[in-house]
Parts: structure tokens; sequence; C-alpha cells
């Protein structure tokens, strides 16, 4: 029962702090489908060549999107038409990134680091984009011409207005009701597995084992491949470790691959555009996080740079606890009512067929 009780208390802690980011990227991805066109994505980022994936990692940079929450957003832009390989480079580059991650950083960790780490995304990105474009077979996605269905109504003619009430309402509709109902069932699942990992290993775990070189650094990217961590919640943690003695190339994975997945992202992306385009986002992700882990380390030699006196241990949380946990209830509540409610349904027909 202990351990059936600290696998859910770990499940709805790890929930409580995706939720509000989770809540944006469907809100996010709302947006994208009522006032982006179809056309527009299928031309920027519908093609299965490089130039989409270039466009598809700029566009994720300056969004502060993180791992699940990017899930609805991708998911969005390849039903708006993006081809495979964008959307590959769109969920690398996203969740390492983002305006306040960015700032963040700089605050913590000084501008070389801050200006890695944008680099960085760029570059994990592009490559996961490519690998696509090489391993992934996919016809390119031809923007049309003529008038798109509406999407907020079957008969649309063009003399049809909606009002921006009808568009806020349309938003909603699609973030809290289609995209969650198509990924609720395997958000849970993939929150059960991340709370099961994140119960069953210690917290001692990283600090313990990672000291420095390529044993550091492969520890920190078994640790932080299915770990939930945001771009910005993981700054800290990065500065911490700094500060005890690991190396900055380690520190760097942990804020590559940690933001950049995590046991929910590798679920929905296997489930939604299959399980090679998950061994790609994979093996992008692994092989940029140490590779360029590798690259930081030399270039922290090189330039002799030291970690920064300034780093802190420890800072509160950005965001409130009333609000995680009013944000974890919520979307809880919604999920799973969308995953229960066809099978309490299905129960219920099945009952009055047989009386």
């Amino acid at each position: 029962m202990d351990f059936i009780l600290g696998i859910i208390k770990e499940s709805y802690f790890l929930l409580s702090k995706m939720a509000i980011y989770l809540i944006f990227g469907f809100l996010f991805a709302g947006i994208l489908h009522v006032f982006i066109k179809k056309n527009f994505i299928a031309k920027h980022l519908g093609k299965h060549n490089f130039t989409s994936v270039i466009k598809a990692a700029l566009l994720g940079i300056p969004i502060p999107i993180c791992s699940c929450g990017v899930i609805p957003a991708a998911l969005s832009l390849r039903k708006e038409g993006a081809s495979k390989s964008a959307v590959l480079s769109f969920l690398i580059s996203t969740p390492t990134s983002g305006v306040d991650s960015i700032l963040a950083t700089y605050s913590l960790l000084g501008g070389f680091f801050t200006f890695f780490r944008v680099l960085a995304s760029f570059i994990a990105g592009t490559f996961a984009g490519f690998l696509g474009t090489i391993f992934l077979n996919e016809e390119p996605i031809k923007a049309e011409n003529n008038q798109e269905d509406c999407k907020l109504c079957e008969n649309h003619t063009p003399e049809t207005n909606h009002s921006i009430l009808e568009k806020i309402q349309a938003v909603f509709h699609y973030a809290f009701v289609v995209l969650l109902k198509d990924i609720g069932k395997w958000l849970l699942i993939g929150t059960l597995i991340g709370g099961t990992i994140s119960f069953l290993v210690p917290a001692q775990f990283i600090n313990t084992h990672l000291s420095s070189g390529w044993q550091s650094m492969f520890l920190m990217l078994l640790v932080s491949i299915p770990m939930y961590v945001c771009a910005t919640g993981s700054i800290p943690i990065a500065a911490a470790l700094l500060l005890k003695g690991i190396s900055p190339g380690a520190a760097f994975v942990f804020l590559l691959a940690g933001p950049a997945t995590n046991s929910v992202t590798i679920t929905v992306i296997s489930k939604e555009l299959g399980k090679k385009t998950t061994a790609l986002y994979l093996i992008s992700i692994i092989i940029c996080s140490l590779g360029l882990g590798f690259i930081l380390n030399q270039a922290w030699t090189f330039f002799e740079m030291k970690p920064l006196s300034q780093l802190i241990h420890h800072h509160a949380s950005l965001i409130p606890f009333w609000l995680e946990s009013l944000s974890a209830i919520f979307l809880l509540t919604l999920t799973c009512f969308h995953v229960f409610k066809p099978l309490l349904s299905h129960k219920k027909k099945k009952c009055c067929e047989e009386h």
C-alpha cells in the first residue's frame, strides 16, 4: 500500500508541476488552430526539406512551452499541415528554450552559458529535423489556393463572419475538448510512469554518482530523459550541480535532455507520430546532449571559465502552490472525464441492452 501511495503521490506532484504549462500549451494549440490558416502552416512547415526544419526550430526557440506543453502545440502543427521533420525540430527547440528561460539562464549562469544554450537548442532541433528528412518517407504537403473549410462551423459561406467571442470559444473547445480527448489517456499513462520513476530513484542519486567526464554526462542523460523538468526550473538545479563540482558539460546535458523530453512526451509522440519518429527524436537528443556537452567542457577549459560566485543553490518556485494545485485539479478532472466517459457510456449502453 505504501508503494502504491508513493507512486500516486509522486505522479500527482509531477502533474502539478506540469499542469499550468500543459494548459498553456493546449491554449496555444487552440490559438494556432483557430487563427492560423492551414495553408500558412503547409506553406512554411509542410515541405519535407531542411528549410521547413530551420523555420520550425526558429519558431520554437522563443516560445515559453515545456516538454509537456509542447505536445499539444506540436500535434496541432502536424494536423495543420506541418511535416514530421518540422514537427521533430519544433518538439526539441521549443521546450529547451523560451524567453523566460533565456533570461533566467543569463541571471544565474551568465552570458556565455546562455548563448551556448540557445545555440544548442537550435542545433538540436535542426539536427532532429535533418534526420527526419533523411529517414522519414513523407510527401510534401502543398498549400492549396482554394478556400479552406471553416474551423468554427460546418455551413460556412464567404459572407459568414464570426465574432471574437465565437473564436475564443472555439480556441477553448479545440484545446480542452478535441485535443485533450485525443491524448488524455496517454497523458495519464505517461504521468504514472514518470511518478513511478520519481518514486524509485533516490533524490541523492545525482549528487552521489555524477562526478565528472563522460560518466557524469551519461548518467545525467539516463536520469534526465524520463524526468519532467521545465527549461526554467532546470536552471537552479544545474547551477547547484555546477557549484558542487559537476562538469559544465554534464550540467548542460541536464539542461538539454531534461526539458526536451520525459516519459509523458515519449508516450504521446510514440502514439501520435509513430515509433520511428520517436526513435529519431530520442537519438537526436542523446547525440546532441553528449556531443554539445563535450564541446562545452572543452570550451570551458579553453577559455578558463569557472562557475560564477553568484550562482544560487535554491530559489522559490515561479508558480504559486495554489495555482499549481488548481491547475492540476482542473486538468486531471477534464482528462479523467474524457478518458472514462466513453467507458461509462459503453457500460451503460451494455446494461440497457441486457435489460
